[in-house]
């Protein structure tokens, strides 16, 4: 993700300094004009506004250790809890930087893919957002979702928990069809599109009291319980299906 994302920058003319936990990894970003640094401190160095992309938050602690942080504008991309994003701003804060959280909903093929549909998530001050929005939306589209620092990982990692629990959904669909003669890819766009159909009605959750909503409980749960018994009868484990449907628990 680090790459694909200075990537964009340099195509997009910005003067940058890069640098990776494995060097070699920054050959590319070299050939298109990037700055190679040999030490994070010495990349933190090289210009006022400092993103990290890292694999963690003890990453990011472990990278800027002997960075002089001093007057620096810290945008912290890594995917980390909402404490640790409000632990890092006080951190940052303590180090004599300003400090943006934020949460990249997009995978690197999405990267300066206006269609793609990927954002980046941001919490933080609202000025500090507004300075530096112009260069921050080079990647991807930009979402401000608050002055909490917390915000935005904790909007990135309630849309990952929606994310894995669909993905965990369509392994449990596919395990249910094994072995029953389904075409695997013709299945698989049933899957796909289906999913897509019912994307829409999520939005509803917001809604205490959804408009339309005129299912009964007895249907609901008549439903749950052919869900329950059919992955039963084909073998499946049933511990996705009682997690996710209050209602089936203890069928």
């Amino acid at each position: 993700m680090g790459t694909a994302l200075a990537r964009t920058w340099l195509a997009a003319g910005h003067p940058l300094t890069v640098w990776n936990r494995n060097p070699g990894r920054s050959a590319e970003l070299a050939l298109q004009g990037a700055r190679v640094a040999d030490t994070a401190a010495e990349a933190v160095a090289a210009g006022p506004l400092v993103v990290t992309c890292l694999l963690d938050d003890a990453s990011v602690r472990e990278a800027l250790a002997d960075a002089d942080l001093t007057g620096k504008d810290l945008v912290d991309l890594t995917t980390s809890t909402p404490a640790e994003s409000r632990s890092r701003a006080a951190w940052a804060a303590g180090r004599g930087a300003r400090f943006l959280d934020g949460g990249v909903m997009a995978v690197p093929p999405m990267i300066d893919a206006p269609d793609s549909g990927g954002y980046v998530l941001y919490s933080g001050p609202r000025a500090l957002f507004d300075e530096h929005r112009e260069v921050l939306a080079v990647p991807a589209a930009t979402r401000y979702v608050g002055e909490e620092y917390g915000l935005a990982a904790l909007y990135d990692v309630a849309l990952l928990s929606a994310m894995t629990a669909m993905f965990a959904g369509a392994r449990h669909a596919f395990a249910l069809v094994e072995g029953a003669g389904a075409d695997p890819k013709e299945f698989g766009g049933l899957v796909a599109g289906w999913l897509a159909a019912m994307a829409p009605s999520t939005a509803a959750y917001g809604d205490h009291a959804p408009a339309g909503n005129t299912t009964s409980p007895a249907v609901v749960e008549a439903g749950d319980a052919a869900l329950l018994r059919t992955a039963r009868e084909q073998g499946v484990d049933t511990a996705l299906l009682i997690a996710s449907a209050g209602s089936v628990t203890g069928i």
